[in-house]
């Protein structure tokens, strides 16, 4: 259930050009594009209003197939984030909606509740709300395509500053290490500022955009949640969304 005082709107970025797996929004999975089993999820949340924000007619066509709002933004934006932002112009011009949650076109097995758990941290303050999971395997702890996120929960706290982000396992010592999801409810200002700046020194060195944001002072909370959801990156994650899902 979304927060009274929050109005969000949901945007899922989605483009063919992915390198690892190319046109993966648009991969059958039971019958059904990728794109629009995380457009079902999303609306499942039952936050607010949910449109895909895309670039190729052919991502638009199918998520209207299957009943959903697309908007088409221009090829040349950089990123998933300047997407959302050009959408949200269209969309709501108005500014009726105070919080745009940032959902990636390739979790097609998202747990509706995490998009509701995204924005708890906006009710403590922070400007921008993410997800973060306990890290339970070696393999998980050392890829470098896990992103882990530096923050700290104490005894029954669900909610924890996010200080830094990295592909290298952080922080040292002893303890829990935290799977950062890349799910983010985003302040109305809190983005506007964001799209604004340029990329930021450590975002370019460790490849990861939400370090623009702590390096400008934006103030970013992780809500921990369970278990972190696969993404579809590569063929062998498609088999086995297929295979989830097919149950």
């Amino acid at each position: 259930m979304k927060d009274r005082f929050l109005n969000p709107i949901v945007l899922i970025p989605a483009r063919l050009g992915s390198t690892r797996l190319p046109s993966k929004v648009l991969a059958d999975i039971g019958g059904q594009p990728m794109i629009a089993h995380v457009l079902k999820r999303a609306q499942e949340a039952g936050l607010g209003p949910v449109a895909v924000a895309c670039c190729e007619v052919e991502v638009a066509e199918a998520v209207e197939t299957f009943g959903g709002i697309a908007v088409l933004t221009a090829p040349e934006l950089a990123s998933g984030s300047d997407r959302i932002f050009a959408a949200l112009q269209i969309l709501d011009a108005a500014k009726k909606h105070d919080v745009i949650v940032n959902l990636q076109g390739d979790l097609p097995s998202i747990d509706p509740s995490y998009l509701a758990t995204v924005l708890k941290p906006l009710t403590l303050g922070y400007d921008i709300g993410t997800l973060a999971a306990p890290i339970t395997s070696a393999a998980e702890r050392d890829a470098p395509s896990v992103v882990k996120c530096a923050c700290a929960f104490g005894d029954g706290t669900e909610i924890a500053p996010a200080l830094y982000f990295s592909r290298s396992l952080v922080p040292s010592g002893e303890g829990p290490f935290w799977h950062h999801i890349g799910i983010y409810a985003y302040r109305r200002a809190a983005l506007e500022r964001f799209v604004s700046l340029p990329p930021s020194p450590l975002e370019q060195r460790e490849k990861l955009e939400q370090l623009r944001a702590l390096e400008a002072g934006l103030r970013i909370g992780a809500a921990r949640v369970a278990q972190a959801p696969f993404g579809v990156d590569t063929s062998e994650d498609l088999e086995r969304a297929r295979e989830a899902l097919s149950q």
